[in-house]
């Protein structure tokens, strides 16, 4: 797995999965449920991988760019 994940992405990723977690535990029990997908973005912020981004061909690190 090659990294394809940058810093702000990272940072955007983190906070909209604590947010949707948040959501998860406090919010109303019919849709509760949905905050659950905040693990999704924390997952790939953690790992510096998007699976997704592999298949679109989208790459936001710098680092990992081809040159």
């Amino acid at each position: 797995m090659k990294t394809n994940v940058g810093t702000v992405d990272k940072v955007i990723r983190i906070l909209l999965g604590i947010a949707l977690l948040a959501y998860a535990f406090m919010g109303q029990a019919p849709m509760r449920w949905i905050g659950l997908i905040g693990v999704v973005p924390l997952v790939t912020a953690l790992a510096g991988f998007c699976p997704l981004y592999k298949i679109l061909g989208l790459n936001t690190c710098p680092r990992s760019s081809k040159p």
